[in-house]
């Protein structure tokens, strides 16, 4: 129920936004005139206090960007880890069990090495191979 209410509260603060953005005289909408006759004193001057539409944009944005945050910390905090992904095939595969032979190494332990293999000799050629074949 929370999450509705913030949404929608979320959708009215961002359409307000966007509204008082498109509404507002921006610096440069003077700048024609400033060349002209009836020209203020400076083209891009100071604007001197701000207006209602400049501190209302200002509060909607603080607004927006604390729902925004709010929101992504909740949905981190209430994930639930109990979810399982559909792996596929994968989720069929078993992990190895560890043998009695390679014991697990308890944590913060360097793992043993895997036992040496035996040595095993060079092949040597049978003596009918080695042999040359007789003419």
């Amino acid at each position: 129920m929370l999450m509705l209410i913030l949404n929608v509260l979320y959708l009215l603060v961002s359409i307000a936004m966007i509204v008082l953005v498109l509404l507002q005289r921006g610096a440069g909408a003077a700048a024609g005139s400033g060349f002209g006759a009836g020209a203020s004193g400076t083209v891009f001057g100071a604007r001197g206090a701000s207006s209602f539409m400049t501190k209302t944009t200002k509060w909607l944005a603080v607004a927006f960007f604390g729902i925004s945050l709010f929101m992504a910390w909740h949905a981190i905090r209430s994930s639930h880890p109990e979810v399982q992904q559909d792996l596929g095939v994968m989720s069929q595969a078993e992990a190895p069990a560890p043998s009695a032979t390679s014991p697990v190494p308890a944590p913060g332990e360097m793992p043993a090495p895997p036992p040496a293999a035996p040595e095993v000799p060079a092949a040597v050629p049978s003596p009918a191979e080695a042999a040359p074949p007789a003419q």
